[in-house]
C-alpha cells in the first residue's frame, strides 16, 4: 500500500499522463502481489516465472567435480632430460615438464612436439604417482604433436576421444595440466572461436579458448563436458592472458597412424589444384594432374570438393589440412559436387612429390633458367608453408624469388614474393609448367601472366625479350 501511494502522489505531481499511471498502479500492484512477471497491456520488458519454460538445449553446469575425478587417471606428466640416462645420476631434475594424455591400455600418450623436441630421455608420471620411462615413437613440427610410448606400463588407465569437428563457439570446456609445474591443476572456460590460423606453421587449425592454458599445460587435453578429449593444448603465445589454444582431436586423429608407421609425418598428396570458394563451402578443383590419385579416382577440373571421408570441406585450408595429414597409401572418400550432381570418388593418397630446391652456384646465385633469365626473373616451386606465409590460395605455382632490376618482368611490375599461377594462358602449378608456357607461346609474342599477390590476383603483360 505505501508503494501505491507514493506512486499516486508523485503522479499527480507531474500531470495527467494517463496510460503511464495505468501502467505504474498495475506494476506497482504487482510487484506487491510478489509476481514481477505480470503482464501489463504495454510491457516494457519480457521475464519468465518459476514454472516458464527455459532455453532449450541448454542445461545450466553444476559442479564439474565428477567430470574431472572420472577423467583425470589418464592425463599423465611428461618429464624432459637434456642428457642420456647414463649421465644421469640419482636424484636427477629434469630439464623441462609438460603433460600428456593416455590412448590405451597400450601405453601411447599424446603430447607437444615443442616439449620433446630436445629431449634424450624421458619419463610419464602417472596421476596415481607410478613413474615410467617413455620412448618417443614420432613427431610432428607443423602441427606440434608427438606421439610417445610407455616402456613396460601396466594396467595403464586412458581416455576417450570426442569429436572437435561438433563443437561449438560458447560450449564449455576443461583444460587439466601441470603448468609451470603444478600438477593435476584444472582451468574450464568455453570455446571462443575455432580454426584460428597463428602463424605458426602451415597447418594451423587452432581452438581458441579461455581455459587457461600456461607453459606446462603443453600437451594436455581439452575436455568437453561429456569428458572426451576434443582438443590438445598448446601454449603457443606464452605472453596470452585470458587466452588459450588447442589442436582440434580430429586433425590428431588422422596424424596418429602416420606417427606410427613412419615416425615423422609423411605428407599426402592427391595431385590437383584448387581454390577457395567464398561463399559455397567446398573447394574447386582447378585443375588435375595426368596420372595423379585424383585422376585416378576420376575427378575433374570444375568439381567442388565437399567432404573428405564425411567430414564438410569448407575452404581450401581444411582441404589441405585434411590430406597433408593423411599417410600415403591411405584410401580417401571425397563428396564431390559436379554440375548439379552429387558424387562420391574413392583415390589412394600418394607421396607428396620432392621439389628440388634451386641449384646454387659458388656465389649463391640460382643458376641459369632459360627464358626465364630473358625475362629478368628466377622462381621456384612453392610448398605449402610457402604459401601459407605468402598468403596463396593453393599450394602450386611458380614463386618469384628474384627480379632484376630494370628487366621485362620488372617493367610490368612483378615483385619480389609474387606468385605465377597461368602463362600465355595456361596454369602454371610448378617451375617446369611455367617453362613449358614459355616454350609453347609464339615468338616474339606478348606474354600474360597470371600472377597472386597476398591471395589476390593480378595479371600483367610482358613485352617479349
Amino acid at each position: 500500500m505505501l508503494l501505491s501511494a507514493l506512486l499516486a502522489l508523485a503522479l499527480a505531481a507531474t500531470g495527467p499522463q494517463h496510460a503511464f499511471e495505468d501502467w505504474a498502479r498495475e506494476r506497482a500492484r504487482a510487484f506487491e502481489q510478489g509476481d514481477r512477471a505480470t503482464s501489463s497491456k504495454s510491457p516494457l520488458w519480457r521475464e519468465r516465472n518459476g514454472s516458464g519454460p527455459f532455453l532449450v538445449g541448454f542445461s545450466a553446469p553444476s559442479s564439474l567435480a565428477p567430470l574431472i575425478r572420472a577423467v583425470s587417471p589418464g592425463v599423465c606428466n611428461v618429464l624432459t632430460y637434456s642428457e642420456p640416462v647414463e649421465g644421469i645420476s640419482a636424484g636427477r631434475v629434469p630439464t623441462a615438464t609438460g603433460s600428456g594424455f593416455l590412448l590405451g591400455p597400450e601405453g601411447y600418450v599424446v603430447s607437444n612436439h615443442h616439449v620433446v623436441k630436445d629431449a634424450q630421455w624421458m619419463q610419464v608420471r602417472l596421476a596415481d604417482g607410478r613413474l615410467f620411462d617413455a620412448e618417443l615413437v614420432g613427431s610432428d613440427p607443423d602441427t606440434d604433436l608427438a606421439l610417445l610410448h610407455v616402456v613396460d606400463g601396466t594396467d595403464l588407465p586412458s581416455v576417450v576421444l570426442g569429436d572437435s569437428d561438433r563443437l561449438e563457439v560458447g560450449d564449455w570446456v576443461v583444460a587439466i595440466g601441470n603448468p609451470f609445474g603444478l600438477d593435476r591443476s584444472v582451468s574450464h572456460g568455453l570455446i571462443s572461436a575455432k580454426e584460428r590460423v597463428l602463424g605458426v606453421g602451415p597447418l594451423d587449425d587452432f581452438i581458441q579458448t579461455d581455459a587457461l592454458i600456461n607453459p606446462g599445460n603443453s600437451g594436455g587435453p581439452l575436455f568437453n563436458m561429456r569428458g572426451e578429449v576434443v582438443g590438445v593444448n598448446s601454449a603457443v603465445i606464452s605472453n596470452a592472458q585470458g587466452i588459450g589454444f588447442a589442436v582440434p582431436i580430429n586433425m590428431v586423429k588422422d596424424l596418429l597412424p602416420n606417427l606410427l608407421d613412419n615416425g615423422h609425418v609423411e605428407r599426402g598428396w592427391l595431385g590437383m589444384t584448387v581454390v577457395e570458394e567464398p561463399g559455397k563451402h567446398s573447394a574447386q578443383v582447378v585443375d588435375v594432374y595426368p596420372g595423379g590419385p585424383a585422376a585416378a579416382a576420376g575427378l575433374r577440373a570444375g568439381d567442388r570438393v565437399t567432404t573428405i571421408n564425411g567430414r564438410p570441406v569448407d575452404s581450401y585450408l581444411q582441404l589441405l589440412r585434411k590430406i597433408s595429414l593423411l599417410a600415403p597409401g591411405t584410401l580417401v572418400r571425397m563428396g564431390v559436387q559436379r554440375g548439379t550432381a552429387a558424387r562420391e570418388f574413392t583415390a589412394r593418397v600418394a607421396e607428396r612429390p620432392v621439389r628440388p630446391a634451386p641449384a646454387s652456384g659458388p656465389t649463391g646465385e640460382i643458376e641459369s633458367q632459360g627464358d626465364l633469365d630473358r625475362l629478368g626473373i628466377s622462381v621456384s616451386d612453392l610448398d605449402a608453408e610457402s604459401a601459407n606465409r605468402l598468403g596463396a590460395r593453393s599450394p602450386f605455382g611458380a614463386w618469384v624469388v628474384q627480379v632484376a632490376p630494370n628487366g621485362p618482368a620488372a617493367r610490368a611490375g612483378v615483385r619480389l614474393g609474387d606468385v605465377v599461377v597461368e602463362a600465355a594462358g595456361q596454369r602454371v602449378a610448378s617451375v617446369e609448367s611455367f617453362r613449358s608456357a614459355l616454350a609453347e607461346r609464339s615468338a616474339g609474342s606478348r606474354l600474360t601472366l597470371e600472377i597472386e599477390r597476398q591471395g589476390k590476383p593480378k595479371r600483367l603483360v610482358l613485352e617479349a625479350p
